[in-house]
């Protein structure tokens, strides 16, 4: 995919010495990839959503019918909050390495603190905040990449674009009848004219 500027721009920290808060850098290659900070903060969010939809109270969740692509054009019913729990563990486990699983696991899903982990993992202080933006950058990039549907945007993930088509009967289609846009305004006008009758005849 191809990352722009409006994307990345409200993403980036404005000290960034390498994007220089545009959320943007030039490769090695030359080509343009989205900043470190940038993909943080992509993991931030999408772990900030993960843990309230994992904690709040399950008698809130509620089952969503959303409109399905493709060419049968079906509709599907579906827990959101699950569904999005269940796919940001699932890539976690895909994309990270062994090591960076466990402290991913001990970190972020358990809550450990750098301390913990330290003594877990048997690493020092700065290999373990090394590791941990290392995980995070890795995620915010595979969660805003992620094709077909992509954890990133989370207003895109949970609040799916549906067609508003209205249903038409295939009588009215036959006979050539047309439904209106909206109601009549024939009556509404009628009314009007004798309530102003009087005041017209005594100009």
């Amino acid at each position: 995919m191809e990352w722009t500027r409006s994307e990345t721009l409200a993403l980036a920290l404005h000290n960034c010495t390498s994007c220089r808060g545009l959320g943007l850098r030039i490769g090695k290659r030359g080509g343009i990839n989205p900043c470190n900070c940038a993909l943080r903060n992509i993991f931030r969010a999408c772990y900030k959503r993960f843990r309230y939809c994992h904690e709040k109270e399950k008698h809130l969740t509620r089952a969503t019918i959303e409109f399905v692509p493709g060419k049968d054009r079906r509709m599907a019913w579906g827990r959101k909050d699950e569904e999005y729990c269940a796919d940001f563990l699932l890539v976690a486990k895909r994309t990270l390495t062994p090591e960076e699983h466990k402290l991913f696991t001990f970190h972020y899903l358990l809550g450990a603190d750098w301390k913990l982990c330290c003594t877990r993992l048997d690493i020092d202080r700065g290999l373990f905040f090394h590791a941990a933006y290392r995980v995070e950058q890795k995620l915010g990039k595979v969660f805003r990449e992620l094709t077909p549907y992509a954890l990133y945007p989370l207003s895109d993930y949970f609040h799916s674009t549906r067609p508003n088509v209205r249903a038409i009967p295939t009588d009215s289609i036959a006979t050539g009848q047309v439904f209106p846009i909206r109601p009549p305004l024939s009556g509404y006008r009628r009314a009007s004219q004798q309530e102003d009758a009087p005041f017209l005849r005594a100009a």
